[in-house]
């Protein structure tokens, strides 16, 4: 790609990073602050002609700051900020906010792995190789989360 502006990146990949960090803080606003803390860095970044940002760099910075962020002020988010879309066409508000309230259980580092396999479809090696660590840690983090998902859930729920 050659000369990238910062509103072509923002086009791009704003969206993607805005759900990402939504995921991982639990909170909107953070989320926001978050991702408009990524592109305000890259800015300066994108002078030089030679540069071009990756999904992949604007991703793991994206991560970098809402760890920093949850570290600074262990950001907890309004039980009326919905964290994920409508799940499936036809769910109704009440069943996102039942499957909102169960992702709230988790701790981030477990939302993140949900976030990443279920929502972006990425492989345990691309989970793992995103988030630093080994694939068994990416694997057991999502096999921790879908047990909880289930019992918080309940049986009768599929949503898992």
């Amino acid at each position: 790609m050659a000369v990238q502006t910062l509103a072509e990146l923002y086009d791009a990949y704003g969206a993607r990073l805005y759900r990402y960090a939504v995921l991982v803080l639990a909170d909107r606003a953070a989320a926001e602050d978050a991702v408009q803390e990524v592109f305000v860095k890259v800015a300066p970044m994108l002078d030089d002609a030679t540069t071009s940002i990756t999904f992949a760099y604007l991703a793991a910075s994206v991560r970098n700051t809402c760890y920093s962020m949850l570290r600074r002020t262990r950001v907890r988010a309004g039980a009326t900020e919905p964290l994920i879309e409508p799940v499936a066409p036809g769910s109704t508000e009440e069943e996102r906010m039942v499957i909102d309230d169960a992702l709230r259980t988790l701790p981030a580092e477990q939302r993140e792995v949900v976030y990443l396999k279920v929502f972006e479809g990425l492989t345990f090696q691309e989970i793992a190789d995103r988030c630093g660590v080994s694939i068994n840690t990416a694997a057991s983090r999502y096999r921790y989360a879908t047990q909880t998902l289930r019992r918080v859930l309940g049986p009768g729920d599929q949503a898992c």
